[in-house]
C-alpha cells in the first residue's frame, strides 16, 4: 500500500470515527431515528468523505441492516439496545465502524462490554498470516465467559476500493472454516456480534438498503435503464439507501421495484436474531502491519 492510499483509509477512518461519536451523542430518547441518520451522514460529506454505505440503525434484536426512509417517524425510546454502524470512504478507500449504546439504561452493559472486550483482544491477535478461526476462537471465548452467545453466521470482513466485502470473512466462532489469510497490507473490519439469544440471526423484512448487481444484460425500458446508469454512476458497486435514490432525475417507487424484480439490484433482507434476543456489535477498522494491525477508526 503505497502512502497516497493509507492517507485516504487514515483519513476515511477519521471521519468515520468523529461521525460514530457524534452519533452516539445524537442518541436519545424521543430524538427522530431519521434525524439522527441525516446529520450522520451531513457531518460526514461535509468533511470532504462519503458514506460507504447508509447510516445503519439496528434496534434490540435487529442485528443489522436497516436504515430508515425518508418518511420513517419512529423515535429512539428509553431501553432500546442501538447498534451504530457507519461507513466512510474517500475515493473508494472504506473506513467501517460500530457502535452499541443503551438508550437512558445500562440492562444491557456486559453485554455490550463483551463485544468491546472481544474486539479488543481480536485486535491484539490480528496479523499477516493468522489463522482467521483463531481470531473467531478468541471472540468465541471472551463472549462466552460473559455468559452470552457470539453470533456465528455474522462475520467482520475485507475491504478493498469500492468492495466493503472483498473476499475474507472475520468469524466470530471458532467452528467457522474460511479460506485465505490476511497478509501484509490487507483492510479489515472486524466486528464481533454479542446476543443473549440462540447465536444465529435470519432474514427478515428488507431493509431499505440496496446494491447494483453485477450483470451483462441490457434492461429494454429506457427510464428503468436510464435510472440504472444513474444508480451505477453515484454509488458504483456499495450499498445505498432507498432515499438516497428519492435524491435522483427520474426516480419512481415503479422503476426501483422493477429493477429489484428483474435482479438489477438487490435489496439487503434487516438480520433478526433468531430466538429474538438482544443484540450487541463493536467494529473497528485495522490496516494488517508487518507484526500486527494499526486500527484507523479509533
Amino acid at each position: 500500500m503505497n502512502r497516497e492510499i493509507y492517507e485516504k483509509y487514515r483519513l476515511a477512518g477519521e471521519i468515520a470515527a468523529a461521525a460514530r461519536n457524534l452519533g452516539v451523542k445524537l442518541i436519545k430518547p424521543g430524538v427522530r431515528i431519521l434525524d439522527v441518520v441525516e446529520e450522520i451522514e451531513k457531518y460526514i460529506r461535509s468533511r470532504g468523505a462519503e458514506p460507504s454505505f447508509p447510516v445503519n440503525i439496528s434496534i434490540n434484536d435487529v442485528a443489522a441492516h436497516f436504515t430508515p426512509r425518508n418518511n420513517y417517524e419512529e423515535v429512539f425510546k428509553e431501553g432500546d439496545v442501538v447498534k451504530l454502524d457507519i461507513g466512510t470512504h474517500i475515493d473508494g478507500y472504506i473506513a467501517d465502524t460500530a457502535v452499541t449504546v443503551e438508550v437512558d439504561g445500562n440492562h444491557y452493559s456486559e453485554m455490550i462490554q463483551a463485544a468491546e472486550e472481544a474486539l479488543e483482544r481480536a485486535i491484539e491477535e490480528m496479523k499477516p498470516g493468522i489463522s482467521l478461526s483463531e481470531i473467531g476462537r478468541v471472540v468465541e471465548e471472551t463472549v462466552t465467559s460473559y455468559g452470552y452467545k457470539p453470533i456465528d453466521n455474522l462475520t467482520g470482513h475485507s475491504i478493498k476500493r469500492y468492495i466493503l466485502h472483498s473476499g475474507l470473512s472475520i468469524p466470530n466462532v471458532s467452528s467457522m472454516r474460511v479460506i485465505g489469510k490476511p497478509k501484509k497490507g490487507d483492510v479489515v473490519a472486524i466486528e464481533p456480534f454479542v446476543t443473549n439469544g440462540r447465536g444465529h440471526v435470519v432474514s427478515g423484512e428488507g431493509s431499505n438498503i440496496y446494491i447494483v448487481k453485477p450483470s451483462l444484460r441490457m434492461i429494454r425500458e429506457r427510464q428503468a435503464r436510464l435510472f440504472l446508469q444513474q444508480l451505477k454512476n453515484n454509488f458504483k458497486t456499495l450499498p445505498f439507501a432507498h432515499r438516497w435514490c428519492t435524491k435522483l432525475s427520474g426516480y419512481s417507487e415503479s422503476i426501483l421495484n422493477r429493477l429489484n424484480y428483474l435482479g438489477f439490484i438487490s435489496q439487503y433482507p434487516q438480520l433478526i436474531e433468531q430466538d429474538r434476543g438482544i443484540v450487541t456489535q463493536k467494529e473497528h477498522t485495522v490496516i494488517l502491519t508487518e507484526n500486527g494491525c494499526e486500527v484507523i477508526t479509533l
